[in-house]
């Protein structure tokens, strides 16, 4: 698929233009007490000519046969490029929880790290994070490893997605 710069983006927005479109794919996951699962995701990166990219994510959970079972996580926010390969993160998740990352973007390569924490009193706490996203192949790879009172940062999802024509 030829890959061109949407119109209309912000020049700011140039080093991530790459991402902007629908992307689906499936994924897995695992934590401690948890058991592994996979997963169906869709991630959607778009923009209104300001200089972030507005950002949706939304999963379902699948059985063995790779049936949906039921909807997963969603989260929704904005992707803030600044000086200096810079780039800030702001999620809402739909279990209560918001985040603010911080990391740096080289290339098809993002690495972030959470900042900022915040739980709802009744949502589960998260005390630490690091999300790797970048283009393998064609495709856009995720990993989140996640940390929380009780467990050190360790691997929790990972997907693969491709781009989907639109």
């Amino acid at each position: 698929m030829v890959f061109t710069i949407p119109e209309g983006l912000h020049p700011d927005l140039n080093p991530l233009a790459w991402m902007v479109g629908t992307w689906r794919g499936k994924g897995r996951g695992e934590y401690p007490n948890v058991e592994p699962f996979e997963f169906a995701q869709e991630v959607v990166f778009n923009h209104d000519g300001r200089p972030f990219l507005n950002y949706y994510s939304r999963s379902w959970i699948l059985d063995k046969e790779g049936e949906i079972v039921r909807p997963g996580g969603s989260e929704t926010g904005f992707w803030r490029p600044k000086p200096n390969n810079v780039l800030e993160v702001v999620l809402s998740h739909n279990t209560g929880i918001a985040e603010g990352w911080v990391g740096h973007f080289d290339g098809p390569k993002i690495q972030l790290v959470l900042d900022q924490p915040y739980s709802a009193p009744t949502a589960k706490i998260v005390t630490g994070g690091v999300r790797l996203y970048g283009l393998v192949a064609g495709e856009l790879f995720f990993a989140y490893d996640m940390e929380t009172p009780t467990q050190e940062l360790q691997s929790h999802i990972w997907s693969s997605l491709e781009r989907q024509s639109e």
